[in-house]
């Protein structure tokens, strides 16, 4: 049993999907799930455990930014033997061609965070990039679904709020398509421990635009994210 997660042995799948928001893990266990069971709701941070066409399946909570995704992504593979875990977040865009509740997968994250710089002793710029299998199949997968989605680099950043958005229209220009707060510690600490890692996104706002979803759709209408991630978890 984890201190953070709290579960009993055997209450958490192999494959896990890995929502920000404790309200969207219930929502996703409740409308995909068959016969989900909540077996965490520590701190308010909601764990579940179903079955999606047949194949168990659990969905946690992980909180905001890379110290809280950090923790639940150390304690689901270490203490709990998980070996898939697909991010499914809300993500600001930066590229212009894109729009509300587009999906992207992320092919790597770069990142202001001092998180993986501390962890190689400033003498390295690590890449966290995601797992090969796990983008390729969530690719083939949007194509049978008929789900166009954007692969590419995104931003992992630590603050929210930024007072330099210049730098936003720099990443743009470098082909990085969106920001988020996680996929960067999540990547590296799959590498670490030798799991899989993936993020999903979906455009809750756009950066350039000023453009944005309410705090209930980005809760309960990102349905495209969620059934691509849960047939590339299980195939």
């Amino acid at each position: 049993m984890s201190i953070h997660i709290g579960a009993e042995p055997g209450d958490i799948a192999e494959r896990v999907l890995m929502p920000g928001d404790p309200l969207r893990a219930k929502w996703i266990a409740e409308t995909y799930l068959d016969d989900a069971k909540c077996y965490t709701q520590v701190r308010g941070m909601y764990g579940f455990t179903g079955r999606w066409q047949g194949v168990d399946v659990s969905v946690q909570g992980s909180g905001m930014g890379m110290p809280s995704a950090s923790i639940y992504a150390h304690e689901l593979i270490n203490d709990y033997g998980v070996k898939t875990l697909i991010r499914v977040g809300s993500c600001g865009a930066l590229a212009d061609e894109l729009q509300l509740r587009d999906v992207i997968a992320a092919s790597g994250a770069s990142t202001d965070s001092n998180m993986n710089r501390a962890r190689f002793d400033g003498l390295i710029d690590y890449a966290p990039v995601a797992d090969f299998g796990l983008l390729r199949t969530a690719v083939e997968t949007a194509e049978q679904r008929g789900i166009p989605m954007r692969v590419g680099p995104i931003l992992a950043a630590d603050a929210f709020y930024t007072d330099r958005p210049d730098l936003y229209d720099a990443l743009a220009n470098y082909g990085v398509l969106a920001v988020e707060m996680e996929s960067a510690a999540l990547y590296t600490i799959a590498a670490r421990f030798r799991a899989r890692a993936l993020t999903l996104l979906t455009v809750s706002d756009h950066i350039k635009r000023g453009e944005q979803t309410t705090s209930q759709e980005r809760e309960q209408t990102f349905g495209q994210m969620v059934e691509i991630a849960l047939d590339t978890a299980i195939a």
